[in-house]
């Protein structure tokens, strides 16, 4: 009994937390019409403490939404998260990226200048218009929340949130990302057209929509997003969920219809994405219903498979036969504490 209490009262704590995401997710709503699933994804990727790839075609508000999410937090009581937005091209360097040394008349010494790397939200548009070298500029960032430069290694921000974006279609003048770049990156989105009806209220209250933009209210400060990505950590997960998405990832190797299967650190970004999606849905544990919503814009970009037919079916055949045996242990059937 005393068991049970401590678990609702646990469950009780973390539901006022989580909602604190709504506030978040409602607020990106507020520019960033019809997307609210694609906005809790996001927003899970955020939590997770990974990065974001965006591949979509042009005008669907990649920019708009990185724009209002980093507008949504506060830094301090003052101003909100330095927002961040390269435009890449061929002919951008790294340094453009991280810095470089300038000289200093006053110090008469080289000093570094931080590049835009350095901030909280980075919007990387159009990554795949940059050579591989600066593509890879982005790599330590991602992966280790630091840059090195020379023998001086620079932390970034406790917060360091990259959106990624590419064009599908345009495919002259690009460079396609590395299978190590890709890996990086928690998930892969399309956030897609909206619906007709969508559409149509956009066009009915655009004016509205931009002024919105204009004056977007600061709903979480960075602290409580700091706190929010902690309480993710709690999650639970039922033993059997975790054998699902070992079976998934080591599925992925024994198929011979795939070149390149998922690695460990893919099935530890699953798990995270997962306790971040249930967290977000004001949930303390995972479901298998997040499996299959998740696997695809998790796993999907980190295999390379030999045919397209493989590409459509392959993993989906793999959390389809894990979906089914979940369903039949019926896991929750009893409280999971």
């Amino acid at each position: 009994m005393e068991q049970q209490n401590e678990a609702i009262e646990k469950s009780e704590q973390q539901s006022q937390t989580a909602s604190k995401t709504q506030l978040l997710i409602d607020n990106i709503e507020t520019v960033i019409k019809g997307k609210r699933s694609k906005i809790e994804m996001i927003v899970s990727v955020l939590l997770a403490r990974g990065h974001i790839l965006l591949e979509d075609n042009p005008g669907t508000g990649k920019t708009l939404l990185a724009r209002t999410l980093a507008q949504s937090i506060s830094a301090n009581d003052t101003r909100s998260l330095q927002f961040k937005r390269i435009q890449f091209t061929p002919d951008l360097l790294p340094m453009d990226l991280i810095g470089s040394h300038i000289f200093d008349d006053a110090k008469k010494d080289f000093v570094f200048k931080k590049g835009p790397l350095f901030c909280n939200v980075l919007l990387a548009d159009e990554i795949n218009r940059a050579s591989p070298k600066v593509q890879s500029a982005l790599l330590e960032s991602m992966a280790e929340n630091q840059i090195s430069i020379g023998d001086v290694t620079y932390k970034l921000q406790n917060l360091f949130f990259a959106i990624a974006t590419q064009n599908p279609i345009e495919t002259e003048g690009t460079y396609p990302l590395p299978e190590a770049q890709l890996d990086r990156f928690f998930m892969k989105l399309s956030l897609d057209y909206v619906d007709d009806e969508t559409e149509a209220d956009i066009y009915r209250n655009y004016l509205q929509i931009d002024e919105n933009l204009q004056t977007v209210k600061q709903v979480l400060d960075l602290p409580t997003v700091l706190e929010l990505q902690a309480e993710v950590d709690k999650i639970y997960v039922h033993d059997e969920i975790i054998l699902a998405i070992r079976n998934i990832v080591t599925g992925t190797r024994n198929d011979t219809n795939i070149l390149l299967p998922c690695s460990t650190r893919s099935g530890i970004i699953f798990l995270k994405c997962l306790k971040a999606f249930a967290f977000v849905n004001n949930r303390t544990y995972v479901i298998e219903d997040d499996i299959k919503t998740l696997a695809h814009a998790v796993l999907h970009h980190r295999i390379i498979f030999k045919t397209n037919d493989a590409r459509k079916k392959s993993l989906a055949h793999l959390v389809d036969a894990e979906i089914t045996r979940l369903a039949r242990l019926r896991i929750y059937d009893k409280p999971y504490y």
